[in-house]
């Protein structure tokens, strides 16, 4: 990929960034900052309307063919665009699996009907969406979930448990991995559904965690139904669409994800040099450290930017859901005794609490590192497949 800059590229820079600047204002002006990983119920409503103030000025799904509501930005404009958004510390957003997953996957598998019917109204942010993917007994094995659909007088029947469904309580759609079918693999028989969340059949109950708030939740389906012709992809073929939704989710985006962590790293350094664990030569190292690493993580995110997200997306998750770790714990380090208590009543966790305890995580979500070795190990290197039970 060319990663110059051309004289276009620099004045769509300066667009987004002037917007930004003149529309992060008013009533959006206290939006800046909220929403990130482990606080995505800050503002939801408000941040909800941002988005949609964004959809209103075209600045929402910029990546999607024109034909289909977007921008058609190219990969480079993309990377700008994730970047000044970042930059200007605009709000997380609340439509990510609609925007950066659903629709693509739509886009790239679904029929005409299906395209016409959900992708307006993800990019007027009509419509929310959440992922299910994984299970109690499913987690990064996806091939294992044991969710059932069977269709019934022109409907898909669902029954089964899902778990971790990022913001399930505020979606109003669930693309959901269900065994309709049975073959000699695991993966042959399932389907890609798509599942309306405000039904008697769903039940959502939310999963409290260690930083306090409820983000991810367990959805049961018990009965729950959805339209016969809601099956993205042929009933059965459900994985090859499962795993192109994954290469979605691990694409252009996840650039901005660096500069939030640099945004972090910076608040670790501030707290070092405030309270003095700058001088501490231990310290001084750990810091140098993840500035390096972070730096190395652009640059790989880049370098493979325009390449397939297979092996890539895994290699790309080994490298920073360590490091981001990493930092939580260092965060720990600088904020010494000072990190293990809160000020003052209501005793809500500080951003680096919160940082560290919601990054004990990043090794797990998003497919475990174990799983990502495997498959590097199985894929790449053409290592014998892991003993299964």
């Amino acid at each position: 990929m060319d990663l110059n800059y051309s004289a276009e590229d620099d004045e769509f820079r300066r667009e987004i960034r002037d917007w930004l600047e003149s529309n992060l204002v008013g009533r959006f002006a206290n939006l800046k900052g909220l929403g990130g990983s482990g606080r995505e119920h800050e503002a939801f409503e408000e941040r909800l309307e941002w988005n949609r103030h964004l959809a209103e000025h075209g600045w929402s799904c910029v990546s999607w063919p024109k034909e289909h509501g977007g921008r058609g930005l190219s990969l480079l404009q993309q990377v700008i665009f994730h970047e000044e958004y970042a930059r200007a510390d605009a709000p997380a957003r609340v439509n990510h699996f609609g925007e950066e997953l659903l629709g693509p996957t739509l886009i790239a598998f679904g029929t005409p009907e299906q395209q016409a019917r959900f992708l307006p109204r993800i990019v007027a942010v009509e419509e929310l969406w959440c992922q299910g993917y994984s299970e109690p007994g499913a987690g990064s094995d996806l091939a294992a979930v044991s969710t059932k659909a069977g269709l019934d007088n022109g409907q898909w029947v669902i029954d089964g448990q899902k778990v971790w469904t990022s913001l399930a309580h505020h979606a109003d759609w669930c693309f959901v991995i269900a065994r309709t079918g049975s073959g000699p693999r695991k993966h042959d028989g399932l389907s890609y559904l798509l599942v309306p969340m405000n039904q008697p059949g769903v039940e959502i109950r939310p999963i409290l965690q260690l930083t306090g708030t409820s983000e991810f939740n367990e959805v049961f389906f018990d009965g729950a139904v959805t339209a016969e012709d809601l099956v993205v992809g042929a009933p059965g073929a459900g994985w090859s669409v499962a795993m192109g939704t994954l290469g979605f989710e691990r694409g252009v985006s996840t650039l901005a994800q660096q500069i939030a962590f640099q945004r972090e790293l910076g608040a670790v350094v501030d707290l070092a040099r405030s309270n003095g664990t700058i001088n501490d030569p231990i310290i001084q190292d750990k810091l140098v450290s993840a500035h390096m690493g972070l730096e190395m993580l652009r640059l790989h995110g880049l370098r493979t930017l325009s390449g397939e997200q297979g092996i890539e997306a895994s290699i790309t998750k080994l490298l920073w859901a360590p490091w981001h770790r990493s930092l939580g714990e260092l965060a720990m380090a600088v904020a010494g005794a000072a990190g293990l208590t809160a000020a003052e009543a209501p005793y809500e966790l500080d951003a680096l609490q919160t940082l560290f305890l919601f990054s004990r995580a990043d090794t797990l979500y998003g497919g475990s590192d174990e799983i990502q070795r495997n498959v590097i190990a199985e894929r790449v290197l053409g290592l014998p497949k892991e003993a299964r039970a």
